[in-house]
């Protein structure tokens, strides 16, 4: 049984009835429906811990959907699984085609230059400055993309970067 049909809340229902109603009246073709369906079974499974069945739902809607725009949001959201899984290589890897597909997410840049800066902040304890700097680096690159793109968020990233001499303005907003 799909997600979508098995809520146990009143406001999922109420949710789910609506996107179902509005899925249906929406103008466009039966696959991108059916994208948005696994998809949205995707963020409801995710946001209840399920991770493997979210993530199956996202691959399932990554066979359907065309549109870059929307498969950016679906390979962010599985980007973020493997993140909270500990699996960064895996989260990199999706959060980096998100981008290639929507240059203008700037909460994969910034999730990106979290994982850089945690990578920075481990190889920092092993005593290896010269890879922690590196990380760090990249960490700063990311963080800077993303507060461009949105200037009035990252606030933390903005003070990490002036107090650490890597942010290249005085003011990003």
């Amino acid at each position: 049984m799909p997600r979508s049909q098995r809520n146990d809340n009143f406001i999922d229902k109420t949710f789910t009835v609506m996107a179902d109603m509005i899925l249906k009246m929406m103008p466009t073709n039966k696959t991108a429906k059916e994208a948005f369906a696994y998809y949205r079974d995707g963020m409801s499974a995710q946001a209840d811990g399920e991770y493997a069945e979210a993530m199956a739902n996202y691959e399932e809607a990554l066979k359907l959907e065309e549109n870059p725009y929307d498969r950016s949001f679906v390979l962010y959201n599985m980007g973020l699984i493997f993140a909270s899984n500990g699996d960064h290589d895996k989260a990199l890897e999706q959060y980096h085609e998100a981008i290639e597909h929507n240059p203008r997410l700037p909460q994969a840049l910034n999730n990106i230059a979290v994982i850089y800066h945690y990578l920075g902040e481990r190889a920092q304890v092993e005593g290896d400055t010269a890879t922690a700097d590196s990380y760090y680096d990249q960490a700063a690159e990311y963080w800077q993309r993303a507060i461009r793109q949105a200037p009035n968020n990252y606030i933390e990233a903005q003070n990490w970067l002036k107090t650490t001499g890597r942010s290249k303005a005085d003011i990003f907003f």
